[in-house]
C-alpha cells in the first residue's frame, strides 16, 4: 500500500427517510436563533416546508440561488443573511443553493446546514464556486464546508427522471476523478467504489417508469447515499481535467452543469484512461461492466437512459471550441496525464458532437 494522508472533515450527517422534520433540532445543536432558508425559484415550496419547520426561528427565505452562483447573486444573499439577523442558514434544494450557502459562508463565517434534493455532492466539500464576468473561479475553505447535512431520500422523490439521471452521473464523475487522483487514499478509493456502484444500481431503476413504488423508494436511497460517498471523495481530494473543464464550460457558456458533466465526462476518462488503467477497470467494475473500459461504461449508461451525450444539444456552439480549450490549459493542474492541446481539442470536439469515447 503506497503513502497517504487522510484529512477528516468537520461534519454531521442526518441520513433516512423523513429526516427533514430534525431540521428544528440540527438548528438548535449549532446553537443558531434564526435562520436564513435558501432556495431557487422553482424550490420556494420546499424551503416554505423548512421554513414552517423552524416556526419562530426562521428568517425568512432567499429564493434567488441560479446556476453558477454568480457573483452578484451571492452578493444579494449575504445582504439578505445580514439585514434578516441571521445566525445560520439552510440551503435546501441542489447544487446551485448549497452554492450560494456557501457563498455566505464565505464571507460571514455562518454556519450552514445543506438538505440536498439532488445528486450534486456540493454539500460534502469545502470546495465552492462563484462567476464573474463570464469566468468560473472555484476554491477550497473550511469555512463553506456545510456543518450539518440531513440527507431526506423523501425530497428526492419527485425530482424528474431526467434530472435524476444527470445529477446522478454528475455524482459519479466526482468519484471517477477521485480513483486516479494524486492524494487518493484507500478510503476515498473505498468510498469512491462504493459510491459509483450504489448511483449504477439505482438511475437505471429511477429512469424507468415501470419501477414499482417500492423499488423506486429504496433506489432514491440507494443513489443518495452513493451521492454522499462520492461528494465525500470529492472533498477529500484533487480534481483533474474533468471538473476543470466542467467549470470552464459551464461558468464560460452557462451551460447546465450536470448535463456537461454527464457529457464530458466518458471523454476526459478516456483522455486518462493509458495513464490510470486500474481506475478505468474498477469504474468499470463497480458499473457491473467487467468487459468494458470505464470511459465506455459511463458513456453506454448516458446512452441506455437516454441522457445528452453532446456538448452541441446543451447549445455549445462549434465557435466556442476554441477558446475553451484555451481556457483550460490556461492554468496548470493535477492530471494522470499531462495537459496536450491537441488532445484537449480532440476531447472537446468529441463530447461536442456526442460521439462515442475514444479507446
Amino acid at each position: 500500500m503506497h503513502p497517504f494522508s487522510y484529512q477528516t472533515l468537520p461534519q454531521r450527517v442526518v441520513f433516512g427517510h423523513g429526516s427533514l422534520a430534525r431540521l428544528p433540532d440540527e438548528a438548535d445543536a449549532l446553537g443558531a436563533g434564526r435562520v436564513l432558508v435558501l432556495c431557487t425559484p422553482g424550490q420556494r415550496a420546499l424551503a416554505e416546508r423548512a421554513a414552517a419547520l423552524l416556526g419562530p426561528r426562521s428568517a425568512g427565505i432567499f429564493d434567488g440561488a441560479v446556476m453558477h452562483v454568480p457573483i452578484e447573486q451571492a452578493r444579494r444573499a449575504r445582504e439578505a443573511a445580514a439585514r434578516s439577523g441571521a445566525s445560520a442558514v439552510v440551503a435546501i434544494g441542489g447544487g446551485s443553493t448549497v452554492g450560494l450557502g456557501k457563498a455566505i459562508a464565505l464571507e460571514s463565517n455562518l454556519p450552514v446546514i445543506a438538505v440536498p434534493s439532488t445528486y450534486a455532492g456540493s454539500e460534502m466539500t469545502p470546495i465552492y464556486g462563484l462567476t464573474d464576468a463570464g469566468l468560473k473561479r472555484t476554491g477550497r475553505d473550511a469555512r463553506v464546508l456545510p456543518r450539518t447535512v440531513i440527507y431526506d431520500p423523501e425530497l428526492s422523490q419527485a425530482l424528474p427522471a431526467a434530472i435524476s439521471v444527470t445529477s446522478g452521473i454528475n455524482a459519479i464523475a466526482h468519484a471517477a476523478e477521485g480513483l486516479y487522483a494524486a492524494d487518493r487514499n484507500p478510503v476515498s478509493e473505498w468510498m469512491s467504489r462504493e459510491g459509483i456502484a450504489a448511483l449504477s444500481r439505482a438511475l437505471p431503476l429511477i429512469a424507468d417508469a415501470a419501477s414499482p413504488a417500492q423499488a423506486l423508494r429504496a433506489a432514491r436511497g440507494d443513489a443518495l447515499y452513493g451521492a454522499w460517498l462520492c461528494g465525500a471523495v470529492l472533498g477529500s481530494v484533487t480534481v483533474g481535467l474533468h471538473h476543470k473543464l466542467c467549470h470552464t464550460l459551464g461558468g464560460t457558456l452557462n451551460l447546465p452543469h450536470a448535463e456537461v458533466h454527464t457529457v464530458v465526462l466518458p471523454h476526459a476518462l478516456a483522455y486518462n484512461a493509458a495513464a490510470a488503467p486500474q481506475a478505468m477497470q474498477a469504474i468499470a467494475q463497480a458499473m457491473g461492466a467487467e468487459h468494458a473500459c470505464g470511459a465506455r461504461a459511463v458513456f453506454d449508461l448516458a446512452l441506455r437512459l437516454g441522457a445528452p451525450t453532446s456538448l452541441r444539444e446543451l447549445g455549445m456552439a462549434a465557435a466556442d471550441l476554441d477558446r475553451v480549450c484555451a481556457l483550460a490549459l490556461r492554468d496548470q493542474y493535477p492530471n494522470p496525464r499531462p495537459l496536450e492541446p491537441e488532445g484537449i481539442r480532440q476531447l472537446l470536439e468529441d463530447a461536442f458532437a456526442g460521439r462515442p469515447p475514444r479507446g
